[in-house]
């Protein structure tokens, strides 16, 4: 039934250039599209393990920077550097996730937050290679057997079919023994080294996975941009993608697909003031945990349970 719903759902959102000529709502679908699959993978190391990475903003800016780099520095072309980009950010997440992984969630939150600002200030100052504060510009629109993507319309095609099959894949991830080991782990880490299992590969695996996925949407988002700077590293990002995680519902994946959906706009309402757009989003999280903690998916639970409860008595 549910994946009915997401194949109707699906598209539906595939129709949205044909219902509307205006490049800014079309461009407002894009952002939704590659947050939500952004959101997704944040969800897979976040909700499926309970370790908060603040390293997907790392590998968001270095997904950007290398599908750009590839395009317009090395002579490639996009869909290849969407590809190293996933590479990339995945051998980076084994060299940081061995060592982090080892240690607790506290330390692990610090130590990938330090690899986010990291990253922000290789961005800025590797002038060289990135350009620095003037960033790259002018980035082209994609081409596929001899047709090009070059205006918002086409591109929304690019990113829908990117979205559709990262999520269909994370999906297939989540459903599978992969993520129900990764779930007890969550759960009773301890039982489940009793029972035999190692749980520091699945961390592992999950932490690159998450990294590779959201290094490739970092990739496609730049190339909807047409430029890339440090301000791609901007922490409102990484704050939109953990918002949708905790207002979907950590660990829910359906969740955070209804929540990314929804939410796809919040970046957009609060483009009008840009000096309290930090604090805003602070306080929509703060907001979100205390009313509900579990998400929408958690509280449309608990009110499904509380209502056979009542009609058991």
């Amino acid at each position: 039934m549910k994946l009915a719903i997401a194949l109707i759902a699906a598209l539906a959102v595939a129709a949205l250039p044909l219902m509307t000529s205006s490049n800014y709502i079309i461009g407002v679908g894009i952002s939704a599209l590659i947050f939500t699959v952004a959101a997704a993978a944040l969800n897979l190391i976040y909700g499926f393990t309970g370790l908060l990475s603040f390293a997907q903003l790392g590998f968001w800016g270095i997904g950007g920077y290398v599908t750009a780099l590839t395009v317009v520095t090395f002579g490639g072309n996009f869909w290849w550097g969407v590809v190293w980009a996933a590479l990339l950010n995945a051998v980076v997440a084994l060299a940081i996730g061995y060592p982090t992984l080892r240690t607790n969630r506290h330390a692990f939150v610090i130590m990938t937050l330090t690899f986010a600002l990291l990253v922000t200030l290789i961005a800025r100052d590797w002038v060289d290679l990135t350009r620095g504060p003037l960033g790259i510009p002018n980035l082209p629109k994609p081409s596929a057997f001899g047709y090009h993507f070059g205006t918002t319309g086409q591109y929304y095609w690019v990113a829908w079919a990117f979205s559709m099959a990262m999520l269909g894949f994370l999906y297939a991830l989540c459903s599978s023994r992969i993520g129900r080991t990764l779930v007890a782990i969550k759960q009773n880490e301890p039982l489940v080294r009793a029972q035999g299992i190692a749980p520091m590969p699945y961390k592992l695996s999950a932490f690159a996975i998450s990294a590779a996925v959201t290094g490739a949407a970092g990739g496609v988002f730049t190339f909807h941009l047409g430029i890339i700077d440090p301000l791609f590293l901007d922490f409102y990002y990484m704050q939109t993608f953990l918002i949708i995680v905790i207002i979907g519902g950590a660990g829910s994946f359906w969740g955070v697909i209804a929540a990314g959906i929804a939410l796809s706009a919040l970046p957009e309402v609060l483009r009008f003031s840009a000096d309290f757009r930090m604090i805003i989003y602070g306080v929509i999280l703060v907001v979100a945990m205390f009313v509900m903690p579990s998400g929408v998916a958690g509280w449309l639970r608990e009110r499904q349970l509380a209502r056979m409860r009542e009609q058991l008595r």
